[in-house]
């Protein structure tokens, strides 16, 4: 019986290694993956939330300005 446990013992023993070597295998493909998808982000041209978020505040100032100038311009062209 004592053979039969070692068998056993062994086989568990590399069974949990070969877990072990699975979950760095795994470790390791996520962080290549993740940094691959990074460097794919920076090389894009993409703008971050608070950079749309700044230049469409300053859009919408601009428009306000345009239609007061407008207005501006309606009531110099009515008086003239």
């Amino acid at each position: 019986m004592q053979t039969r446990s070692k068998v056993l013992d062994d086989i568990s023993q590399l069974m949990t290694n070969a877990m072990g070597v699975a979950q760095g295998a795994k470790d390791e493909a996520q962080t290549a993956m993740t940094s691959m998808v990074d460097r794919w982000l920076a090389e894009r041209d993409l703008v971050t939330r608070e950079e749309f978020d700044a230049v469409r505040a300053m859009a919408q100032k601009a428009r306000e300005e345009n239609a007061e100038l407008r207005a501006r311009i309606e009531a110099l062209e009515a008086k003239g």
